[in-house]
């Protein structure tokens, strides 16, 4: 088996891991740099032969630095995940870009099946994408253990620690992410959040506003339980509603049509759903729905998500922060610099409204990761997805360094 890193040897995201034996090609994830402008175009790895046969893409989740450059991909590509992977993949490439016009495959946790000359086997865990897995290849007598992004802080951390109690033997290469190596990123509980989520919700006279993404779904879930231990209700936008719909049929999730959660159907929103093809379902979210201008009275009652183009539709509205409302970025602080994030906070340091940072990492801690690392007990580590592997080499298994683009047999 040979393995070789297109791209995230040395750098956050942008996953783009190939396999080789038998003349059977696979790629762990296809994902777009991080750093890539939105409109960029051509970001497939010089490295990577897009004419040689490839038997499938595996997208470990639904992030676009995993999965971003499959509409770059050879359309005969084939190309497997999980099930709600590919809703998700698919809603986020509908409403905010071009529709994604291929077929997936889809696996079960746990179970293991043929692709090419290589045996996978999927392992559900626990990261800040909904459905994200690890993976287990074997091919050729070698086994190589993927692991995707995960944490062991989040609300699946079970699976995690189940896996590590009874860990696939014989590994030989562990690819394993290290994002938050080198870095200060909070890695504190999902329910220790719920906890501090209650506490601001109880303490705040007026409105509670939250940034958070649609698809961290551990963080609407913290958010829903602190409402309803707090008697506030949520108010989400159509595309999160979306995002809770689409995963309805994978677990007890809230949703549009539940107590003590409202959807805001915004005039822009709504516009960009209908040209779609979706005014059905703004027609059915509506059902579900609050004005924006209800939001003004009994403030004490709401906790309300907020990003620009809902900023941009609340203040005409007159819902608008003073010193009586708070508001919370739950994201990474590095996001607060860009734009998005610092037309937010002009907007409510403008208003004195109460400013916090609630949030806890996607990604494991350093900790955690020598714990994982030693747990599966691999013959060799292969860093990927970190920026900081060089400055902590200490307590993992022995590490083989690879660049990008660095072909290396699996011996």
């Amino acid at each position: 088996m040979k393995l070789t890193i297109h791209r995230s040897a040395h750098e956050i995201g942008g996953n783009c891991i190939e396999l080789a034996c038998g003349g059977s090609r696979i790629l762990l994830d296809v994902g777009r740099p991080l750093e890539a402008p939105r409109e960029a175009k051509g970001l497939m790895p010089a490295t990577l032969d897009l004419d040689a046969p490839l038997d499938g893409v595996l997208i470990s989740h639904p992030h676009q630095d995993h999965y971003g450059l499959l509409e770059e991909a050879p359309p005969h590509w084939p190309v497997f995940s999980g099930e709600p992977t590919q809703h998700l993949i698919r809603l986020t490439t509908g409403i905010f870009g071009k529709p994604l016009e291929r077929q997936f495959q889809t696996w079960k946790s746990g179970v293991s099946q043929r692709i090419g000359a290589f045996a996978v086997t999927p392992f559900l865990t626990d990261h800040s994408a909904f459905d994200a897995h690890m993976l287990l290849i074997e091919a050729g007598g070698k086994r190589v253990f993927y692991s995707g992004d995960f944490r062991m802080h989040g609300r699946k951390s079970a699976l995690v620690q189940r896996l590590m109690e009874n860990p696939p033997p014989g590994i030989d290469v562990l690819l394993m992410e290290g994002t938050n190596i080198g870095s200060d990123k909070p890695c504190v509980t999902e329910s220790d959040l719920e906890d501090d989520f209650v506490d601001l919700l109880q303490e705040t006279k007026g409105r509670v506003f939250v940034a958070w993404s649609a698809q961290n779904i551990d963080r609407t879930v913290t958010l829903y339980r602190a409402c309803l231990k707090t008697g506030r209700t949520l108010v989400i936008d159509l595309y999160t509603a979306e995002v809770l719909e689409r995963l309805a049929a994978f677990g007890r999730l809230p949703r549009p049509g539940w107590n003590g959660l409202k959807v805001v159907v915004t005039r822009a929103f709504a516009r960009l759903y209908r040209s779609k093809g979706e005014g059905a379902f703004v027609d059915r979210m509506a059902q579900h729905g609050i004005a924006a201008r209800e939001l003004v009275a009994a403030p004490g009652q709401w906790a309300i998500m907020v990003r620009p183009s809902l900023m941009r539709a609340f203040a005409p509205a007159g819902v608008v922060p003073d010193a009586d409302d708070a508001w919370c970025w739950s994201m990474w602080r590095g996001y607060l610099k860009e734009k998005d994030g610092a037309a937010l906070q002009v907007w409510f340091d403008g208003g004195a409204a109460c400013a916090r940072h609630i949030h806890t990492s996607g990604h494991a801690a350093t900790a955690d990761l020598r714990a994982f690392a030693a747990a599966l007990n691999p013959r060799c580590l292969v860093p990927i997805h970190g920026v900081a592997w060089d400055s902590a080499p200490d307590g993992f298994p022995p590490i083989r360094r690879l660049s990008d683009g660095e072909a290396a047999e699996i011996a």
